[in-house]
């Protein structure tokens, strides 16, 4: 009988884990079934921001506040919230999981996907937007190969300051290569320390949030998103777990 295979995103997620536990990053997790609170609203999203409206988010029917959460960031605010109340100035972090988006797919988009959000946070000045840089370059040396080409460019996402977007070059089977966005990072803004129950004026980090498939498709040229999730077990047999 022929051996069962793990699916390429478990794969990819022990890996990453791998990559970032040598780093000194814990894994967390947390619920997809989210409230308005950690999916929003603490992480510095207005009321009256985009990402809110229907065409983005799934919200539940008859379970007000309810939500699927839109990023693993709840995660983020989350532990912070731990912190606070064990009286804690540092920690690092991993929270790999599902999120939601209440959008078309195509060749780059899912209506559902997996992150890998991740946030390091010390006393103020010890984690910069350097260091940064410098964790998410090591990890795509190591992911995705040491000659990865990867930019990191300025954008606007509510709960970082500065923030910031990542590319990386994608070249897929039989067609040209592009600039692939892959997820937002940045310096956590004041605002999500303080409404976690920290203090921003002594506690500071960064936090980042690649799309997990996309991070997969760069590295062995898959050309549409749609097949992590086609049930066809002719693609899961095209991976093979790497050994830990």
């Amino acid at each position: 009988m022929q051996e069962g295979r793990l699916h390429p995103v478990t794969i990819a997620i022990r890996e990453i884990a791998d990559i970032f536990g040598r780093m000194g990053f814990d894994i967390a997790s947390g619920p997809e079934l989210e409230d308005d609170w950690h999916n929003f609203t603490a992480l510095n999203v207005p009321e009256d921001h985009s990402a809110r409206d229907m065409q983005d988010t799934f919200w539940i029917k008859d379970e007000p506040g309810k939500v699927l959460r839109t990023h693993c960031t709840s995660v983020t605010i989350r532990e912070l919230e731990k912190m606070a109340k064990r009286g804690e100035t540092e920690k690092r972090m991993l929270a790999p999981g599902k999120v939601f988006r209440n959008e078309a797919t195509d060749a780059t988009h899912e209506a559902q996907f997996y992150q890998f959000d991740g946030f390091a946070v010390g006393p103020s000045g010890t984690v910069t937007l350097a260091h940064l840089k410098g964790t998410l370059e090591r990890f795509y040396k190591e992911f995705l190969g040491p000659e990865t080409r990867a930019r990191f460019r300025p954008s606007y996402f509510p709960f970082v300051e500065p923030g910031v977007e990542i590319d990386v070059w994608f070249e897929a089977p039989g067609k040209g290569g592009r600039w692939l966005e892959t997820g937002g990072a940045g310096m956590l803004h004041p605002n999500v320390i303080r409404n976690a129950g920290l203090d921003p004026e002594r506690v500071q980090g960064f936090a980042f949030g690649p799309g997990l498939e996309r991070f997969i498709m760069v590295k062995y040229g898959i050309p549409d998103v749609r097949l992590f999730h086609s049930g066809d077990i002719r693609f899961d047999y095209a991976f093979d777990a790497k050994e830990l």
